[in-house]
């Protein structure tokens, strides 16, 4: 039986230790960023690379046993069964222009998948908290529950994505055949959109293109806090690709069967 008690201790001492690492380079005039993708710009710092380090260093003191998987460093294999899915900053484009909305994801997975997540935001002192039967937040307010929102027609719903292109063309037509009948639609935010949804703010989030360590964490915060989270097809998404993150089953239903029928 998994421990959640020295589960959540650890990852709160990663996230402290990510924030430590992150917030001297955070709008500091002298930060540079390298990018790793040569068809596109997808940035990466040393802030990026120095909290991963940083939460390495806690998982070799605390729980050496486990396995890793880091945006940065890759993969590292465990004995325990369970699995660390390290992204030390989700969301460097944001990092790298001075909007607080990027996060740093600390997931812990089993064979199943993500069964706890932190969402923390450094600059703002946010810390989304999810699994083990703990579903709360953190932050300049204090302390309060996950709840996320009730059940609501699309017509009144929030939809978030990061970017307006989603993804391939097809992706990029589905998402909008959704946002068409929503009431709202907000980009830009990466992983603090999937936050604000199990905080209750928003309705869906619909992204493509990710890989696990961009969305497990959100998993299991928003499942922890009565949302839920699947593929474009209604099955898991802990393995990337496109995600539908939705505040409750009813207008999960609704949406998924919307993106469907444009696939």
């Amino acid at each position: 039986m998994t421990d959640f008690i020295q589960i959540r201790e650890t990852a709160e001492k990663l996230a402290d230790a990510a924030r430590a690492a992150i917030l001297p380079h955070f709008r500091a005039a002298t930060l540079l960023a390298e990018n790793k993708d040569p068809d596109d710009f997808d940035p990466v710092t040393v802030a990026d690379k120095a909290a991963e380090q940083a939460m390495r260093a806690v998982l070799a003191d605390l729980r050496p046993e486990d396995g890793i998987l880091g945006e940065e460093f890759g993969e590292q294999a465990g004995t325990s069964g369970l699995t660390w899915v390290l992204d030390p900053i989700d969301g460097t484009r944001g990092f790298v222009s001075g909007t607080p909305t990027w996060g740093v994801l600390i997931a812990v997975s089993d064979k199943t998948g993500p069964v706890f997540g932190i969402v923390d935001q450094p600059y703002i002192g946010e810390r989304f908290i999810g699994g083990g039967g703990v579903a709360e937040m953190t932050g300049p307010m204090g302390t309060r529950a996950l709840k996320a929102r009730g059940p609501r027609g699309l017509s009144e719903a929030t939809v978030f994505t990061t970017f307006p292109e989603v993804g391939t063309d097809i992706e990029r037509q589905a998402f909008h055949a959704v946002a068409q009948n929503a009431r709202l639609t907000r980009y830009g935010c990466d992983c603090y959109a999937y936050a604000l949804l199990a905080a209750g703010q928003v309705d869906l989030v619909i992204e493509a293109g990710l890989n696990a360590y961009d969305i497990q964490a959100p998993i299991a915060v928003i499942e922890a806090a009565g949302g839920i989270v699947t593929d474009w097809q209604g099955g898991p998404a802990h393995q990337g690709g496109r995600a539908l993150a939705a505040a409750n089953s009813e207008i999960h239903a609704e949406t998924l069967a919307i993106l469907q029928a444009q696939l």
